[in-house]
């Protein structure tokens, strides 16, 4: 796998990953979509990672920092699509994926995205007297 296509839809970026990554993939994956994140203004990341069938402590650690870096970078991070078998083995692992959220599938990672911001702009609207 050369790059993973990350795709606009709106102001989300939808990161699909389609088979296993080597590290060189990851990395090129992180700098891709910090970089997308930035130029796009994007408020939101969605993983989708229903073509995921095998994770290791590599794959949670990857998930990990790229919702790191893009939170820094004032995007959220949703995972969908996780497996039970991928679930199950994540918490085998002992991978807690602090700070990761996750949503069956892309609609449900959307609608919280879309909720987060709404939130974030009631926060922001004035209270009148």
């Amino acid at each position: 796998m050369d790059r993973v296509p990350i795709l606009k839809i709106g102001d989300i970026l939808l990161v699909s990953i389609q088979g296993d990554l080597d590290d060189h993939a990851v990395l090129t994956l992180q700098e891709d979509l910090a970089d997308r994140v930035v130029a796009t203004s994007a408020v939101g990341v969605i993983i989708d990672i229903t073509a995921v069938e095998i994770v290791d402590s590599f794959v949670g650690r990857m998930l990990s920092t790229i919702a790191g870096m893009a939170r820094m970078l004032d995007a959220d991070t949703i995972v969908v699509g996780m497996r039970p078998a991928v679930a199950i083995t994540l918490v085998e692992l002992g991978l807690s994926l602090g700070g990761l959220r996750t949503a069956l599938d892309l609609e449900k990672g959307i609608a919280m995205l879309g909720r987060d911001a709404r939130a974030a702009a009631d926060e922001l609207s004035p209270v009148s007297p």
